[in-house]
C-alpha cells in the first residue's frame, strides 16, 4: 500500500506540493489549522489564500528570474500557475491575479480529488515519521514553531523584523570602490579580499546622515512595539542615537586604505558582504533598514560605488519565520537531523508567492518519488528551481542567511559566445539556458497523472 503524505499547511506551498504528489499517483492529507485557527493576515479557510499583494511580478520568461520561474512551474503542470493564469487581471507584463477565485479554484481543485484529505487541525508537534513536508510558511503557529526551534537550535529558528538591502555585483562602479578585508585579515588572498568598500569623505557622511534621518520610514501598527535583535538594528535607529553612531559601527572607516586615493583617509566606509558562493550578490553589511522602497534606492544611492546600484532585493521590516535552511536542510530539502520532514516555502527562506510555490513543487516531487522507492537526479542549478534550491541547501552563506527572492545573481554565470553581451542578451542566455535544462530534468523522470 503507498504511504500516504502529511502536508502542514495549504497555503501555496503545500497546495503544489500536494498537486505534484497526487499528480505522481501519492496520496497526501493537507493539515490546514484555518479557519478552526485563525491567523491576524488570513480572511477565509481557503488554501493558497494570498494576504499580501495579488501579484505574481513579472511574466517574461525570457528577460526576468520570476518570469522564468513561472515557465518553469507551468512545464512541470504547477497547480498554482494553472489557476494563476485561469484567473489572470490586466496588468502589464505582470501576472497579477484575482485572489479570492483563484484560491478558491486551487481549494476546489484538492477538496475534489480522490487522492486529497483537507484536515482542518492545528499540527502543535514535529510528527514521529513520515512522509512530511512542513510548509506553513511566514505564519507558522506559535506551538509548532516552538516545536521547531527546539529540534533545531534557538539560533536556527529566525524570528527578525529588519534585512538589510542586497545588490548585484555587476552594478557596483569599481573605480571607486576595492576589496579588501580589516586589516588584511585572513589566510588567503580570498579571505584578504573578501569584503568591497565604499569610502565616504565628510561631506558624503554627513549628507548620508541627513537623508537617512529625513527618510520615509515604515511606521509599526498602532499596538506594536518595535524589538530588533542586535545584529539587525535598522541603521535609522543607530542614527537617531547620535550622527557617529554608525561611523563608529558598520561605517568605521579604520583598518582599511583606498588603493585609488592611499594618501587620504576615508571619513567613513561602507562595507559590502558576498551573499552567495558565486560572488554575483553583496548585501550591505550592518545596513538592515526600514526606510521605504523609494527612500532605499535613493538614499543608498548616494553611497560612492553605488550610484547605479541594481538591487537583487530591498530591505524592510518584516514579522517572519524561517529556519536557517542551509545549516538543516539537505539537498533533497529533508531535515537532516529528522530526514522523514521536508520543509517547503516561505518557511525555508524564500521570499514571495512564486517562490514558495516552486519549492512546494519541488518537495512534492521529492517526497513523492521517494515514496515510490525513486531517486531523483539533483535540479540542475542552471534553472530557476535549481538555483532557488541550490541557494537554501547550501549556496548561501549560513552565518548571514537572509529570505530571497529569485534573480539572476544565484544563477551560475552564462557563457555567451562573443564575449561579454548587453544585459538583454545576457539575460536572454541565462533564460535559454535554463529552458533546456528544465526540460532535460523534467523528461528525467515520469510523473504520470493520479485518477480523476
Amino acid at each position: 500500500m503507498t504511504k500516504t503524505i502529511h502536508i502542514i499547511g495549504g497555503g501555496m506551498a503545500g497546495s503544489e506540493a500536494a498537486w505534484q504528489a497526487i499528480t505522481m499517483g501519492v496520496p497526501v492529507v493537507i493539515h490546514e489549522m484555518r479557519p478552526t485557527v485563525g491567523t491576524f493576515a488570513h480572511q477565509t479557510g481557503n488554501l493558497a489564500e494570498m494576504v499580501c499583494s495579488n501579484s505574481f511580478r513579472s511574466d517574461d520568461d525570457e528577460q526576468n528570474a520570476v518570469g522564468l520561474l513561472h515557465w518553469e512551474m507551468r512545464a512541470a503542470g504547477g497547480l498554482i500557475m494553472e489557476m494563476a493564469d485561469r484567473h489572470r487581471l490586466p496588468a502589464g507584463g505582470a501576472l497579477a491575479v484575482d485572489r479570492e477565485p483563484f484560491a478558491q479554484s486551487v481549494t476546489d481543485r484538492l477538496r475534489d480529488h480522490p487522492l486529497v484529505t483537507v484536515s482542518e487541525e492545528e499540527v502543535t508537534a514535529l510528527p514521529d515519521d513520515g512522509p512530511v513536508i512542513i510548509a506553513t510558511g511566514p505564519l507558522t503557529s506559535g506551538a509548532l514553531a516552538e516545536a521547531i526551534a527546539k529540534e533545531a537550535g534557538q539560533d536556527s529558528l529566525a524570528f527578525f523584523d529588519a534585512i538589510a538591502p542586497i545588490i548585484h555585483a555587476d552594478s557596483i562602479d569599481m573605480s571607486k570602490a576595492w576589496m579588501q578585508s580589516r586589516y588584511d585579515k585572513g589566510e588567503t588572498e580570498e579571505e584578504r579580499t573578501a569584503y568591497l568598500n565604499c569610502p565616504m569623505d565628510r561631506d558624503t557622511y554627513e549628507a548620508f546622515i541627513d537623508a537617512l534621518l529625513a527618510a520615509d520610514k515604515t511606521e509599526f501598527h498602532e499596538g506594536e512595539t518595535a524589538k530588533y535583535f542586535d545584529g539587525c538594528l535598522p541603521i535609522e535607529v543607530m542614527a537617531e542615537r547620535g550622527r557617529e553612531t554608525l561611523r563608529h559601527g558598520p561605517m568605521k572607516p579604520v583598518g582599511l586604505t583606498n588603493p585609488h586615493q592611499p594618501d587620504i583617509k576615508a571619513h567613513a566606509i561602507v562595507q559590502l558582504r558576498r551573499d552567495n558562493k558565486l560572488g554575483t550578490l553583496f548585501n550591505i553589511v550592518g545596513f538592515q533598514t526600514k526606510m521605504k522602497y523609494g527612500a532605499q534606492t535613493e538614499v543608498l544611492r548616494m553611497i560612492p560605488g553605488l550610484e547605479n546600484a541594481r538591487f537583487a532585493r530591498l530591505g524592510g521590516i518584516h514579522r517572519n519565520t524561517f529556519i536557517n535552511s542551509p545549516t538543516l536542510l539537505d539537498h533533497e530539502m529533508r531535515l537532516r537531523s529528522k530526514p522523514h520532514i521536508r520543509f517547503a516555502g516561505q518557511i525555508t527562506g524564500v521570499e514571495g508567492y512564486v517562490e514558495s510555490s516552486a519549492m512546494g513543487l519541488l518537495a512534492g516531487r521529492l517526497a513523492a518519488a521517494e515514496v515510490m522507492g525513486q531517486t531523483l537526479p539533483p535540479v540542475p542549478q542552471d534553472t530557476a528551481m535549481g538555483a532557488l534550491i541550490h541557494h537554501i541547501t547550501g549556496g548561501a552563506e549560513a552565518k548571514t542567511f537572509q529570505p530571497m527572492n529569485v534573480n539572476f545573481g544565484l544563477f551560475p554565470p552564462v557563457d555567451l559566445k562573443g564575449g561579454r553581451k548587453n544585459r538583454k542578451a545576457r539575460y536572454k542566455g541565462y533564460t535559454d539556458r535554463a529552458k533546456v535544462a528544465w526540460q532535460g530534468w523534467l523528461s528525467s523522470h515520469d510523473a504520470q497523472p493520479a485518477p480523476a
